[in-house]
């Protein structure tokens, strides 16, 4: 009789946890949905197109990085719908614990990390790579949003402030050391989250000024970076321009409607590694500015269904989750694009969804998943 009550007791115990972690709700978000597959089957397209020429010259196999980046769409769609499904105040219980994994990875990575196109930003673990920074991003929101939606009657003051920027702060700092432009993503997602909570606009000046202190700090500690804004006033001038002029090159040659998919001059070695950073420039020479922004168009849209979700959700703590989201995806599209076109200063950010990039592609699709997950508590949907 003991051994079934305690049998009994194991199955209740199971079965509650499942309960309190999965959704009964079954509003989907579908507009989200669709844009988002169809940004990953639009990236897929790209990553073979860029790639194929320079696959088969280097490794005799054209479909090398599609099938690597299709596994990784794969896996990052189902890691999307499960976390569809949950329910996100489960992810309270784990903000904290995986911050502190964060960091503790970013300390590891200078000395275990692999080395690649002269950084050192991933990790190698029984043969796959991942990038600690990548995992940081949605991290970071989630955390904040936690410690922000607790504090938010106080946040306002300094010292809580503080606490809640304490550990976001010391991710940043560890991030920028080797990645200035992921710090600077990291840092928004940060500082938007906060000011949503407490939008206090002078205590957000003083930290805009110590953030342009500490951004001309690293600029000066590593000279190269001073370097990357003369490349940017001048590509012609420098051989670190010639990717610049090629990307330009691309984007001009590409008119209003393109050559044509896969008829791309300039991925054929011109531009190192089109599959990567600079694929939007491939995207406009081959489909053109109309091309371009229909591309812009589909971000717009995925970031304005986010707006929705955030304005229309139960609580503040899933309204900042979706407010850090919405603040990565919108800047690294950003930065990526203004990159791309020689607006500002080269750095290498990949474009979400359509860049090659497994850490990067798995990433954003989990955050997306959040934001779902999100969108199943809208009280819109309640009242229906």
């Amino acid at each position: 009789m003991a051994k079934k009550k305690k049998s009994g007791g194991l199955f209740n115990s199971i079965k509650e946890f499942f309960q309190e972690l999965f959704i009964k709700s079954d509003y989907v978000d579908y507009p989200l949905m669709f844009v988002t597959l169809f940004l990953v089957v639009f990236g897929l397209v790209m990553v073979y197109s860029t790639s194929s020429y320079t696959a088969e010259l280097k490794l005799g196999q054209a479909t090398y990085y599609l099938v690597r980046q299709g596994m990784f769409a794969l896996l990052g769609v189902c890691v999307m719908l499960f976390i569809s499904r949950m329910d996100y105040h489960f992810l309270k219980k784990f903000s904290v614990p995986l911050m502190l994994v964060v960091i503790v990875l970013l300390v590891a990575l200078p000395f275990v990390g692999v080395e690649s196109h002269g950084a050192v930003r991933w990790i190698n673990i029984f043969g796959f790579q991942f990038q600690p920074s990548e995992f940081a991003k949605p991290i970071i929101a989630l955390f904040t949003a936690h410690i922000a939606s607790i504090k938010s009657a106080r946040i306002g003051e300094l010292k809580i402030m503080a606490k809640v920027l304490i550990l976001p702060v010391i991710a940043i700092v560890l991030i920028t050391s080797e990645n200035l432009s992921t710090g600077i993503i990291c840092t928004a997602i940060a500082c938007v989250i906060v000011f949503v909570t407490s939008p206090k606009v002078k205590q957000f000046l003083v930290i805009g000024g110590i953030l342009v202190c500490v951004m001309i700090g690293f600029l000066l500690v590593a000279s190269y970076r001073l370097e990357r804004i003369d490349i940017w006033l001048n590509p012609e001038k420098y051989d670190s321009g010639y990717q610049t002029l090629q990307s330009l090159y691309a984007i001009g040659s590409g008119g209003l409607f393109g050559k044509g998919l896969g008829q791309s001059i300039q991925k054929l070695g011109f531009i190192p590694e089109s599959h990567n950073d600079y694929i939007f420039s491939v995207v406009c020479e081959e489909l053109g500015l109309f091309g371009a922004i229909c591309v812009i168009g589909m971000f717009m849209f995925l970031i304005w269904r986010c707006v929705i979700i955030a304005v229309n959700t139960e609580d503040l703590y899933g309204a900042l989750i979706v407010v850090g989201i919405i603040t990565h995806i919108a800047v690294q599209v950003l930065v990526n694009i203004a990159v791309v076109t020689n607006s500002i200063p080269p750095t290498g950010v990949p474009l979400p969804f359509i860049s090659y990039g497994g850490t990067a592609l798995v990433c954003v699709l989990a955050e997306v998943g959040i934001v779902l997950s999100v969108s199943r508590h809208l009280r819109v949907a309640k009242e229906y």
